[in-house]
């Protein structure tokens, strides 16, 4: 593991749903469960977030605000869906104004499901999201090697010149 997957930012976001998960991931927050002790910080700023948590169905009103923090977002980046209702759009989904899960608006990479999530399966969620986080960064730096040496073949010329 890197040394960034060993201590995450997380930033969370709030798509309609009813509170119920948003109090679980506050309690994960909490002295209780405490994980501020294994590096992970809550930030307010999608910016400096390496996970996103998103509870809540998606509706129309939240999609677009809620890609727009995914695209704030630096790469590589996890999503983990919260809840019952982040995952499939819940026991509201066939309501005239849910589009459905968070999956619906953006990639998501770890379902917790639950109504409401427990804290303790949110920690596991976000555990699974450093396992994935790990990934996507191995394959990112492979990537931007394999763009550099295109760049340096192509133009003849190096970081150094």
């Amino acid at each position: 593991m890197s040394a960034l997957s060993k201590s995450p930012w997380i930033v969370h976001y709030n798509a309609s749903s009813c509170n119920g998960c948003d109090i679980e991931v506050l309690a994960v927050l909490t002295p209780l469960y405490d994980v501020e002790r294994f590096g992970v910080i809550n930030t307010g700023n999608p910016k400096h977030a390496d996970i996103l948590l998103v509870t809540g169905g998606v509706n129309a009103q939240c999609r677009k605000p809620l890609e727009t923090i995914y695209n704030q977002m630096p790469h590589p980046k996890v999503v983990v869906a919260v809840g019952i209702c982040a995952t499939s759009g819940g026991i509201f989904r066939e309501c005239y104004n849910i589009l459905g899960g968070a999956d619906v608006a953006i990639p998501v990479d770890v379902y917790v499901p639950g109504c409401a999530a427990r804290p303790e399966s949110i920690i596991d969620g976000v555990v699974q999201g450093l396992a994935v986080l790990e990934e996507k960064r191995k394959k990112f730096r492979k990537q931007k090697e394999a763009y550099k040496l295109t760049y340096e073949y192509l133009t003849g010329k190096t970081d150094a010149e």
